[in-house]
């Protein structure tokens, strides 16, 4: 993926990360570590790594969002993101 797609992708999960923010039954803190990436879609600056480590960390907070338990569909893709998350981060 170039990064200019990948800037895409994200920008497209941090619309989806507002919309869950908005809801009154979201833990307010599920999004904690991506915050604390700080890395925004908006960041053309930083390495398309960082910016792969932050989807990465995203897409596990927004599949725990939607998931009911591990066992679950997203509870599963939740679990790969994390696996993926912390592999990229051991590459930054």
């Amino acid at each position: 993926m170039h990064k200019d797609e990948l800037l895409e992708l994200h920008e497209m999960m941090v619309t989806i990360m507002e919309h869950f923010r908005d809801r009154p039954d979201i833990d307010p803190t599920l999004f904690d570590q991506y915050d604390e990436l700080d890395v925004k879609p908006s960041d053309v600056h930083k390495s398309k790594s960082e910016h792969k480590h932050a989807v990465f960390v995203l897409g596990n907070s927004l599949a725990n969002a939607m998931s009911d338990d591990e066992f679950s569909s997203a509870g599963r893709i939740g679990k790969r993101m994390e696996e993926l998350a912390e592999d990229t981060e051991k590459r930054l």
